[in-house]
């Protein structure tokens, strides 16, 4: 038995006074009716119309049973309007996944902005160096950096490409010598990051002279966080790769030097991860969006940024690294 439509079959007779009028605004037949009212009737055990040949009436308990059903059916047309605007109006809690440097460089600014636009939405934001399973773990949007997706069945959106460059303290290089040559890094102290998408003991360069392979060696020192590795670069303990957004402000401040400024390394495209395209909730269709209007040009500025506080670099950076994001 369908106790919802009984009910609403119910309310309707009660408010219009008459199974013809009833059927009539539900488009059935009053025999129709009339059965669904007798079933609800025998379902709760209690006469809720008294019915003539001329008339029906509502006894106590039909007067009382009619209060419930106006609000029940109130809220769930109110239930239904709601999840129905989801899908036009951007509002509620939007759980979100990035990797750590992504998500402090890039997605809290972005989601100060977006927060302008649609206030109604809430954030929470996880940062961690994973791909988390977004259906298991309740996940909107997760942005990550890879070099290649999994074929994983989640909708997908490159939001742009980043890629790392070679650093180094002035007072290192002003003990141990500069790199002239991806071949001299042999000779010098190789910091390592441990990070899903980078090889410890291998680092491919790319440079005017295309891609040259560099086996690093045994290293006193390796780190898991961008963050820490700066901090090591900074004290002066070697040469490491460091992502251009984690690198800028140390490039700026000359606390760090870039080495081999003509060849960059580690690029990764960087992508936008959420579940389903059908019915897409708005606040997840607006974020993405979002994000595709605004990072490449937050990832073209500080490229451009890298290039104007790395002397010699300027006609030499990699030109295949595209930092826009494809259509």
């Amino acid at each position: 038995m369908d106790i919802l439509f009984n009910m609403r079959a119910f309310v309707c007779v009660a408010e219009t006074g008459s199974f013809t009028a009833a059927a009539a605004r539900l488009d059935l037949t009053t025999s129709y009716v009339s059965r669904a009212v007798a079933a609800l009737e025998t379902h709760l055990r209690t006469r809720l119309l008294h019915r003539t040949t001329r008339r029906i009436a509502l006894t106590e308990a039909g007067q009382r049973y009619l209060r419930r059903c106006q609000q029940i059916l109130g809220e769930i047309a109110e239930a239904e309007a709601e999840a129905g605007d989801a899908h036009a109006l951007p509002a509620g809690n939007l759980r979100l996944h990035a990797m750590p440097g992504i998500g402090q460089h890039y997605l809290i600014p972005a989601a100060a902005a977006y927060s302008e636009q649609f206030p109604e939405v809430s954030f929470d934001l996880t940062l961690n160096n994973r791909t988390p399973d977004i259906l298991d773990e309740g996940y909107d949007v997760s942005v990550i950096t890879a070099r290649e997706l999994p074929d994983s069945g989640l909708i997908s959106k490159q939001l742009g490409t980043i890629y790392s460059v070679l650093c180094a303290a002035p007072d290192y290089l002003a003990r141990h010598g500069v790199p002239a040559q991806p071949a001299d890094l042999q000779r010098h102290r190789c910091l390592r990051l441990v990070y899903p998408v980078m090889s410890l003991d291998k680092w491919l360069l790319d440079g005017p002279d295309g891609q040259e392979l560099v086996t690093v060696g045994r290293s006193h020192f390796q780190v898991n966080t961008v963050e820490a590795m700066t901090v090591a670069l900074r004290a002066g303990m070697g040469i490491g790769a460091l992502p251009v957004y984690s690198a800028l402000r140390s490039l700026q401040d000359g606390s760090l030097v870039r080495v081999l400024p003509g060849h960059t390394l580690y690029p990764l495209g960087v992508y936008a991860l959420y579940p389903s395209r059908q019915y897409l909730d708005a606040k997840i269709r607006t974020w993405v969006e979002f994000l595709r209007e605004r990072l490449p040009a937050r990832l073209a500025a500080d490229e451009q940024l890298l290039l104007d506080c790395s002397p010699g670099s300027r006609r030499t950076a990699a030109p295949t690294q595209s930092l826009t994001a494809p259509d």
